[in-house]
Formats: C-alpha cells, structure tokens, sequence
C-alpha cells in the first residue's frame, strides 16, 4: 500500500493506493498501521488533485478507481451511495435502505457508513437520520458539518 498525506479544510486526510485502486483515506490524520510506504503515484496525486477540487467547490464528481474493501451487502450500500445522492443532497438511512432493496436495514446501513474506508468519495457524510438531523460519523459532526455547508454553498 502506498500512502500520500494532505492538507486540507478539513484537516489532514491520508489517501492509500493498493494495485492501483484508491483503497483509503485516513481523516483526521490517521496513517495507515502496517505495510506501507509513503512513495508518491499518479494515481495519489490524481486523488489529491480531486479532492482539492472537491473543497474548492469545482467538483462534485469524482472520477477514480476506487476499490473499498467490505461485503457484497456493504458494497451495494458504498455505490448506491455514489449513484443515488448527488453532490449538494442529503438522504437518510432508510432512504438508503429502500434504494438496495432491504426497507428494514437501517442499522445495516449506518454499519455500512461506519465502514466505509473512502469517505468523502464514497459520500457516507450525504446520509442523515429519517427527521433530518446529523447523525454518527467517523470523523465526528463537526467534520459531517463541514463538508455538508462546503456542498451546499459550491
């Protein structure tokens, strides 16, 4: 695994690659533990370019290989995610649930969103509690905060 550390308006995010694909990133300063090097790629500068983009508010899109690591249930919840709820949107869990077909999963979905190793990519910060209100995130609130104004004034 190959690593790249940025800054950012959010603090420090930390991107991993593995064999090519965007695998991680790391918020709060978290570095991936074991096996990896801090070797720039293409591929990690490319991801960096992106997401200063991204918190400049030139881009809503991300186009990159991604390659989270999770089950086929965590795996349909992650592109359902990218797919369903565009930039500057929110939805809640069990809008997410209705939309992979199991209307009764909302803990799985927020399980699926505490898992995810691509936030900000795979926009787990976009999904909110069914009244609206801010819920769990892995970076905390006040980071879910954060990049929800950032969405809403792009």
């Amino acid at each position: 695994m190959k690593y790249l550390t940025t800054n950012t308006p959010i603090g420090k995010l930390t991107i991993a690659e593995d064999n090519g694909y965007i695998t991680h990133i790391f918020l709060n300063g978290e570095e991936p533990i074991n096996n990896h090097s801090s070797e720039t790629t293409p591929l990690l500068k490319k991801a960096e370019t992106q997401l200063g983009e991204y918190f400049k508010g030139q881009r809503t899109i991300f186009d990159l290989p991604i390659k989270p690591n999770g089950g086929p249930f965590f795996q349909k919840v992650w592109q359902t995610m990218i797919d369903k709820v565009p930039f500057g949107t929110t939805t809640s869990y069990s809008q997410i649930a209705e939309l992979v077909n199991s209307p009764k999963a909302c803990r799985a979905i927020g399980m699926a969103n505490n898992r995810n190793p691509i936030p900000i990519i795979i926009p787990c910060h976009r999904i909110v509690g069914k009244n609206g209100n801010l819920t769990g995130f892995r970076g905390g609130l006040d980071m879910k905060t954060k990049l929800l104004k950032l969405e809403e004034q792009a």
